[in-house]
């Protein structure tokens, strides 16, 4: 009977092989699927918008929205589609010198792009068919709400990307669907509940307020808040939580080892 959790160093052997795959899958088929993922996690992002925005207490409206957003990092999971913030993990089989730092950025940047395109289509849709109509104000005070200091957008995308590779990870470490659901869910809750900033939810955030009227320029999406945040989504992801298990579980095994 196969074992119903992986072990911490079987999951971080795991990502090797799936740093690998992603590392070369052509770019047609990488840009699909990462359009596919971020229109998940927009999708998510529709569904935590509404299920909470009638409530006045923040704490229970972030609590609502923590319950619906982990939809979005579901779906991805168990399609198997390309999310940026999960593929940080990739820094695993590089550091294990399973893959070249070439092949590794060439992924973030196909995947990066192919998440903008997909949460932003979704953004667009929603707010085109009336999906938020008369509450577009709620849309457009929620992106500007996103203009933080560079260090706190920093920051919070350093703890916001500890907690979704975290979850990547454990979901990893389960054997069926249920138990990767299940796994993921309390992490992504977790950072939605604290406020911490995701670039790829911020994708669609963004634009469905700036579609909704908020008075956001190029600069200050791209500049001000996915700059700083895709800086801190990286740091948490691929430095802390990905070099940190790439250490304890993989420096000093032989490759064949």
């Amino acid at each position: 009977m196969n074992p119903r959790s992986l072990s911490p160093a079987e999951v971080c052997e795991s990502f090797l092989t799936v740093g690998q795959r992603k590392a070369a899958l052509p770019f047609g088929k990488m840009l699909v699927s990462a359009i596919l993922a971020g229109a998940f996690i927009a999708l998510a992002g529709v569904a935590s918008t509404w299920s909470s925005m009638e409530v006045a207490n923040l704490s229970l409206r972030r609590l609502i929205a923590g319950c619906v957003f982990p939809a979005g990092l579901a779906m991805v999971v168990l399609t198997g589609t390309e999310l940026f913030t999960g593929n940080c993990m990739m820094s695993i089989a590089w550091l294990d010198r399973r893959i070249t730092l070439s092949r590794m950025l060439r992924n973030w940047g196909v995947v990066y792009l192919g998440n903008f395109m997909g949460a932003a289509a979704v953004a667009a849709m929603a707010v085109w068919s009336g999906v938020f109509a008369g509450r577009e104000d709620f849309l457009a005070a929620t992106a500007m709400g996103k203009l933080l200091p560079v260090e706190q957008a920093l920051l919070r995308g350093v703890l916001c990307n500890v907690l979704v590779c975290l979850g990547v990870w454990m979901a990893a470490a389960a054997t069926d669907a249920g138990g990767k659901v299940v796994s993921l869910f309390f992490p992504v809750a977790a950072f939605i509940m604290a406020g911490y900033e995701h670039s790829v939810a911020n994708m669609y955030y963004l634009t469905a307020g700036v579609l909704a009227g908020a008075d956001l320029s190029l600069y200050d999406i791209c500049i001000r808040n996915l700059l700083p945040v895709t800086i801190g989504n990286i740091m948490g992801g691929s430095v802390i939580l990905g070099g940190g298990c790439w250490y304890i579980y993989r420096k000093g095994i032989k490759k064949n080892g």
